[in-house]
């Protein structure tokens, strides 16, 4: 059962001049997909997602540069990566329960779909779009700040998430001057607990493969598999 957008608004903290931004942004293409008639006064949170998505990098990484002033590209990005992986924002999610209020089509309530990490990440994304389509950009860094910086914190000892998919660009960009590409290759598992296996690729040749959550995470396990197989001169599956 979906809960009331007032109720979420006030679990937020904020109170929104135009609601219709915040019903958007909970509103999932499958909802639409299933009551065409709702379409003359609703649009799905995909383009919301896309612009949530941008404002969500690009303030993750003004933070960490400010944050580390000494921190090179790499490491930057690192720390960038922390706070904007499906883990991270589907956490984020989770402090105010988005999934309950989310409106979704019958067979994905049925799937389990509440509580999906990327759809709650998606759903985080839009309703920050939402915020700073509202209220600009900095009521949704009053909003975001100290979300980013309880992750920081709770980083341990506060080490750097490993990230091979940057080391792997780099490494393949200095070696053979193109960039590696992914690509989803399968999905398998219940709707609700998906598991993504992705391949890295150097033009034609394949680097390696990987499994994981998410597709964030199936193409950091393809890049670690890829850097091993460079280092060990065996292939990366």
């Amino acid at each position: 059962m979906r809960k009331s957008v007032d109720e979420l608004s006030a679990r937020l903290g904020v109170t929104f001049s135009d609601q219709r931004l915040l019903e958007q942004a909970l509103t999932h293409s499958s909802f639409l997909n299933e009551h065409v008639e709702e379409r003359m006064h609703l649009d799905s949170n995909e383009r919301l997602e896309f612009l949530g998505d941008a404002i969500i990098n690009f303030l993750a990484a003004r933070l960490v540069f400010e944050r580390f002033p000494d921190a090179g590209e790499g490491e930057l990005t690192a720390w960038r990566t922390a706070l904007i992986r499906t883990e991270t924002l589907a956490g984020f999610a989770q402090r105010y329960n988005l999934g309950a209020y989310v409106l979704l089509a019958r067979g994905e309530e049925s799937s389990g779909a509440r509580q999906r990490q990327a759809l709650l990440a998606d759903t985080f994304e839009a309703v920050i779009a939402a915020l700073f389509l509202d209220q600009g950009l900095n009521a949704v860094r009053t909003f975001l700040l100290p979300l980013f910086e309880a992750e920081l914190a709770s980083l341990p000892d506060r080490t750097l998430p490993v990230d091979y998919k940057s080391r792997l660009q780099a490494r393949i960009q200095a070696e053979r001057r193109v960039t590696p590409r992914y690509h989803e290759i399968d999905r398998s598992g219940p709707e609700h607990r998906p598991e993504f296996t992705v391949e890295v690729r150097a033009g034609e040749e394949r680097l390696g493969t990987g499994k994981g959550p998410s597709k964030q995470a199936a193409e950091q396990a393809a890049a670690r598999a890829a850097l091993d197989a460079l280092e060990g001169g065996t292939d990366g599956r």
